[in-house]
């Protein structure tokens, strides 16, 4: 069975969101906002939930969608990843952004 990679986009988080991360349920809904501030990523696109950042859209996707989310934050539907996901790749959050919409020419 093939996997749709908007579907299963993962979330770039750290250490310092665990403790958020392990109060989500299993589903959520995130909403994807622009980080124009960001230092180390000028085209930085931040996950929320709940009004708390849970990390980021990995940096190979986030130019793809930061003028998008710029102008307006997009919701997008979130899942805890499974255990044997968590262990094989590390990713605890995964995205579906087939309904969000990317920039034209990317």
């Amino acid at each position: 069975m093939d996997i749709d990679p908007l579907t299963h986009v993962p979330v770039a988080a750290g250490l310092a969101y665990i403790e958020r991360i392990q109060r989500l349920p299993s589903k959520f809904t995130a909403t994807l906002a622009a980080e124009p501030d960001n230092r180390f990523n000028l085209t930085a696109v931040a996950v929320l939930v709940n009004g708390e950042k849970v990390g980021y859209l990995p940096a190979d996707l986030s130019h793809r969608y930061h003028e998008t989310v710029k102008t307006a934050p997009c919701p997008c539907p979130g899942r805890r990843a499974s255990i044997a996901e968590l262990e094989n790749t590390g990713v605890a959050l995964l995205l579906d952004l087939a309904g969000v919409p990317c920039c034209a020419g990317d």
